[in-house]
């Protein structure tokens, strides 16, 4: 496995809640020596620490505010103030609007806010957020969750992996994920709703979304109780003629134009 390539390392994808096998929203993108923490669900820090410290990190990026997807922010900031953890410096973090107020509404015992400030360096996104960490390229768009959240794009030599977060099936997330190696995508809901907006992707729609922005492979993930990944993926599959597998907990995938290998 080259050390210069994409990979993506499942910590877990469990929603609402985590199982005793499967934490919450989690992932571990690295190229090279960078590695970012995308989504830090309830459990995540946990099988974050096989593969990185705390103070390793060169960046965390969360989708939307949900505890299942950004709950272990809250142990992460004790970890990195008030353990074993010196960090160099605030990790970089981004998130959506109101995440710093969020953390410290939280995380405030007492009349003084609390400093998640010196755990994380904060950076807001919004609708076309760029950034560059390390030797990785990312690009956020807004997606259609029902409240602020951002799907994303992460580029390194020449390979490209998105990010759906959670998301209904929106051109925002179809427009980012145009060509891409590998799309990561969410298939919550066994069906969709009747009523109300839709928040989450069917399996079907999955597979939509993965045809419609010619893809190279689609990877299914955060897939609802209702549902089971053999399920789920079947069902993509039935929309999407390309390579489609589950996001199990604990598997690394190599990314890369032709490189459909998994360890």
């Amino acid at each position: 496995m080259s050390n210069e390539s994409l990979h993506l390392t499942v910590l877990g994808c469990a929603t609402p809640y985590p199982s005793p096998d499967n934490p919450c929203s989690g992932y571990l993108v690295s190229s090279g020596t960078t590695r970012i923490w995308v989504d830090a669900g309830s459990g995540t820090l946990g099988p974050l620490q096989r593969h990185v410290r705390l103070d390793e990190l060169d960046a965390i990026w969360i989708s939307h505010l949900h505890a299942d997807h950004s709950a272990d922010l809250l142990t992460a900031y004790y970890g990195a103030l008030f353990a074993d953890i010196r960090l160099p410096a605030p990790i970089p973090l981004y998130g959506p609007a109101g995440i710093a107020d969020r953390l410290a509404d939280y995380l405030t015992n007492s009349p003084d806010r609390s400093p998640v400030e010196a755990a994380f360096q904060i950076t807001e996104l919004h609708d076309g957020h760029r950034a560059t960490v390390g030797s990785l390229r990312l690009t956020s768009r807004a997606v259609a969750h029902g409240m602020p959240a951002f799907a994303v794009r992460i580029e390194a030599a020449g390979t490209s992996l998105v990010y759906s977060g959670d998301t209904a099936p929106c051109p925002a997330l179809t427009e980012l994920a145009e060509g891409c190696d590998v799309l990561l995508c969410e298939a919550e809901s066994a069906k969709a709703p009747t009523e109300g907006e839709q928040v989450h992707h069917t399996p079907e729609d999955t597979g939509d979304t993965a045809r419609a922005a010619g893809v190279g492979r689609l990877i299914v993930t955060h897939v609802g109780r209702f549902l089971t990944p053999r399920q789920a993926v079947t069902r993509a599959s039935a929309r999407f003629d390309g390579p489609v597998e589950y996001a199990a907990p604990g598997t690394t995938f190599t990314i890369g134009p032709a490189t459909p290998a998994v360890a």
